[in-house]
């Protein structure tokens, strides 16, 4: 169901319009509450509304910056009772506005957060349409009870700046926990080396975790345990401990000095991340040998996931861990991401394979959350079997869907939206405890791109299916744009999306792809488009028809987004800087597509024309430098865009676009190619 709500149909009502409002002032709540009854206008200014009265004369946290507290109940028309003995669910509120007075009542300091934070909304939106705020009956609480967003840091960290403000932005969509993947991003002190020079300090760490606590967002930490260890078996120092000696991938799992190293980052990360109650172990995408032990993958892993599931409980904290390899080793790991399998079939299978888990039932810890990761297909009959399999064991499960996965420059796929919402409602459906929304650094888009995704898992996990997914993008446009602003012809970001995904092999020969540039001995010669040659006029492009009617069609498209960008930047006075990212997306996409029609009127020029074509070619080179120093110095508000000049790349066993270059080349490398390749004309 929708909550934007139109308040002329209410003013039918025995309530009396105390102020004239046009028929589409809206009200829109992000996310939807639960039970929402408008019944009029109300005779309170929204922008007089700037403070509270606690009838506990408790203090609500998080919320500083939006409500001060007052001492006198006569001072506030917004009173807050907290009543840890009321019927109201867990970080849920009662909040009513009538005629002249704001009640909100709450079992807890977070569900009064949360009403205040929903009656900022109401407020926002009576400011943008010059209305009264609504008289209104709110009765609102969460239907997933941990909604967690993953903040990947491995190859990049954002200024210390951008995550204080990312707590509040998180705060106001109710999102309430963060896994942080810090790998070598804390400085560490019982294991030094593992530290890279711009990591943060415990301190620093631990700062911005107290700071999350205030407004209900509890850090806990994913330190990469038997797998995904080139943050630290890189180093010389560690090379004994590889499973392999020639892979940086992964531990092994028989060596005692594992565990040390491992438990040494562990006690650094609870000490930076105190007020978590997990920590997360990692372990997917890893099969080990015990160098060559004769043990196999499965029971190796086992032997590690007991000892560091022990380890964390003696800590006080519950370990997490990615549930993926076991049901790999079993064989039936496939049938959760083929949506045509039939359920018979995938019965057929599990009855098969099964006993290869059962046989192994008691080595798997009990005091251990079994993350289910599936990011495109949580609905299919495989991936359900697989979550009531280890339920039905007595185990603990959760589920962890995606805003971000390998998506080059910006998410895709309307950012996951569809897929967000249906691991949202079946983790509901099953009365799991929560749900996790990973956001992938390994092609490191701009985590000002990831915005949209979360406010869409925010919505489905806290209030479950009340809105479908285009009624969300409206709301979203009007939360983050403004109330006028919420109508289909603002939007922008999906039409974003194609040309995106087709400029990230744009300029390269067919089958080559932007993230295996790296691994070429010549890339140049190997993957980067060819120019036209002068001594066949017209073949390059005859060659590149497809292509180049691409590049028009993908140049029509940016010229939609790129005019509802400059209307927004123009009329919205609300989240400049996310119009600013998007707009550098689009540039540089643009420069892309405009090369090769660059180059095919080059290809196609004669006689006085192909000099000028040729100049006009040779400019991109000036004109790709001022594109990058702007490009640069908007993702730099909020990004720390190189690495330390000391800083070892690791071995890129999945080719990660970020973990390429100290610098931000990796971003630009085939537009570099070609602008290389282009020097050579004569």
């Amino acid at each position: 169901m929708k909550y934007t709500i139109l308040l002329f149909a209410f003013c039918l009502l025995i309530f009396s319009c105390q102020q004239s409002v046009p028929d589409n002032a809206s009200f829109t709540i992000v996310p939807s509450p639960q039970k929402m009854l408008l019944q009029g206008s109300s005779s309170l200014n929204p922008e007089s509304i700037n403070s509270y009265y606690s009838e506990n004369n408790e203090t609500v946290r998080g919320i500083a910056k939006l409500f001060k507290k007052i001492e006198n109940e006569k001072d506030s028309p917004v009173k807050i009772t907290i009543d840890d003995a009321s019927n109201i669910n867990t970080e849920g509120y009662h909040l009513k506005i009538d005629n002249e007075k704001i009640s909100i009542t709450a079992k807890d300091n977070a569900g009064a957060m949360y009403g205040l934070i929903t009656l900022s909304q109401l407020i926002q939106d009576a400011v943008d349409q010059n209305v009264n705020l609504p008289m209104v009956d709110i009765e609102d609480f969460p239907l997933l009870a941990y909604r967690a967003i993953h903040l990947d840091v491995k190859h990049h960290m954002e200024t210390l700046d951008y995550y204080y403000e990312l707590m509040d932005r998180l705060a106001a969509y109710k999102i309430n926990g963060i896994i942080a993947e810090v790998e070598d991003k804390i400085k560490y002190v019982r294991q030094p080396k593992v530290a890279s020079e711009d990591a943060l300090t415990i301190e620093e760490w631990e700062k911005l975790s107290k700071y999350a606590k205030e407004r209900n967002i509890e850090i806990s930490p994913l330190v990469q345990g038997i797998g995904h260890a080139s943050f630290v078996l890189k180093h010389d120092e560690y090379r004994e401990l590889r499973d392999d000696p020639e892979s940086d991938w992964a531990f092994n799992p028989l060596d005692p000095k594992t565990y040390e190293v491992q438990f040494d980052l562990y006690l650094d990360a609870l000490e930076a991340l105190p007020d978590g109650k997990y920590l997360h172990i990692g372990g997917d995408e890893v099969h080990t040998s015990g160098r060559q032990s004769e043990k196999s993958a499965l029971e190796l892993q086992l032997i590690w996931l007991d000892k560091v599931c022990k380890f964390a409980e003696e800590q006080g904290r519950i370990p997490i861990f990615w549930d993926d390899m076991p049901l790999k080793h079993a064989n039936v790991y496939r049938p959760m991401f083929d949506r045509n399998i039939s359920p018979e079939k995938v019965d057929s299978i599990w009855e098969t394979n099964e006993h290869e888990l059962v046989k192994f039932i008691d080595k798997f810890p009990k005091n251990c959350v079994y993350m289910r990761w599936n990011y495109q297909t949580p609905e299919t009959y495989g991936n359900l079997k697989a979550m009531e399999w280890f339920s039905s064991h007595g185990f603990q499960v959760m589920g962890a869907t995606a805003g971000q996965t390998r998506w080059s420059l910006m998410p895709q796929n309307e950012g996951n939206i569809s897929n967000i919402r249906s691991f949202a409602l079946s983790s509901i459906e099953k009365n799991l405890d929560g749900l996790l929304l990973t956001l992938w650094d390994d092609d490191s888009p701009h985590f000002e791109l990831y915005i949209r995704g979360i406010i869409a898992f925010s919505e489905y996990t806290w209030s479950g299916d009340q809105r479908t997914k285009e009624e969300f993008k409206e709301a979203y446009r009007q939360r983050t744009f403004g109330s006028e602003f919420s109508g289909n012809e603002y939007a922008f970001i999906d039409r974003l999306e194609g040309p995106v995904a087709h400029w990230k092999n744009a300029l390269l020969i067919e089958g080559k792809q932007r993230n295996q540039l790296r691994k070429l001995e010549d890339p140049l010669s190997e993957a980067s488009i060819e120019l036209p040659s002068k001594n066949a006029k017209g073949e390059w492009a005859k060659k590149h028809e497809k292509r180049l009617e691409n590049a028009r069609k993908q140049l029509a498209e940016l010229d939609t987004v790129e005019q509802r960008i400059a209307l927004l930047k123009k009329e919205s006075n609300r989240n400049p800087y996310t119009l600013e990212m998007y707009e550098q997306v689009t540039k540089l996409v643009q420069f892309s597509y405009e090369g090769l029609l660059k180059l095919e009127t080059y290809d196609l020029a004669t006689g006085d024309t192909e000099n000028a074509a040729l100049e006009d070619i040779k400019k991109m080179n000036t004109d790709f430098d001022e594109l990058r120093e702007k490009l640069e110095t908007v993702y730099a508000k909020a990004r720390v865009l190189n690495k330390p000049a000391n800083y070892i790349l690791d071995q890129d066993h999945h080719t990660h676009n970020a973990n390429q270059s100290l610098n931000f080349d990796w971003q630009f490398y085939p537009e570099m190619l070609l602008l290389e390749k282009i020097q050579t004309i004569e």
